[in-house]
């Protein structure tokens, strides 16, 4: 028991180490919150785009449509770190956190995408219909009448991407960003223990909870 709270004491008051977590805790948040307003706006581009050029003629849409996809595809089929890497280390972005809100938004949005098209699908093609029928235009019905329903049907899937989010922020280290995980190992590292490490999943865990 000794042994325990000696270990704990050195990795949360020795220093005022707890402040370190709090600050890595912060840029967590930041991360997390700008990457998820990145990554909704985004995908419901990305899914509008998606949604009008089914059955469209329109070379413009289609070209769109095909750069949608061809995005979905590649953020999908790749790791989210390897994204921060080429993103971070090819210099078009050289500062961290900055690269960290973006890739993760890329992230994020890819999908994101199929989250809001699979929402909006899910609304009755009738109330398309119905809004036609009202002199409106498909823009129009779109935004004042299918978004409103389909935004209630999706929200559970977009909180549980935001959680997946919280959790993948955990590899910003990578991109020289000092977030809660990148600072609880620097304190791993200073105290020769493995606790700092368990703080830090304990405190993802109750966020996520």
């Amino acid at each position: 028991m000794d042994w325990f709270i000696d270990n704990l004491y050195k990795a949360v008051i020795t220093e005022d180490r707890w402040k370190m977590y709090l600050e890595g805790l912060l840029v967590t948040f930041q991360i997390t919150l700008i990457a998820c307003a990145i990554g909704i706006i985004l995908g419901l581009l990305v899914a509008i785009v998606k949604i009008y050029a089914v059955g469209s003629k329109n070379p413009a849409l289609r070209v769109l449509n095909w750069i949608c996809n061809l995005y979905t595809t590649v953020i999908r089929g790749t790791p989210v770190m390897l994204q921060l890497l080429i993103l971070y280390s090819l210099a078009v972005i050289p500062n961290g956190i900055v690269a960290c809100c973006i890739g993760f938004g890329i992230n994020s949005g890819s999908y994101a995408s199929e989250i809001f098209r699979s929402g909006i699908n899910s609304v009755d093609i009738g109330q398309m219909e119905a809004g036609r029928s009202l002199g409106l235009n498909r823009n129009r019905v779109m935004r004042l009448i299918i978004l409103p329903q389909a935004i209630k049907n999706i929200l559970p899937a977009l909180f549980n991407e935001l959680i997946a989010l919280l959790k993948e922020t955990s590899s910003a280290g990578y991109s020289a960003v000092t977030d809660l995980t990148k600072m609880a190992n620097s304190i791993k590292g200073r105290t020769f223990n493995v606790f700092p490490l368990f703080i830090a999943a304990l405190v993802y865990l109750l966020l996520t909870y």
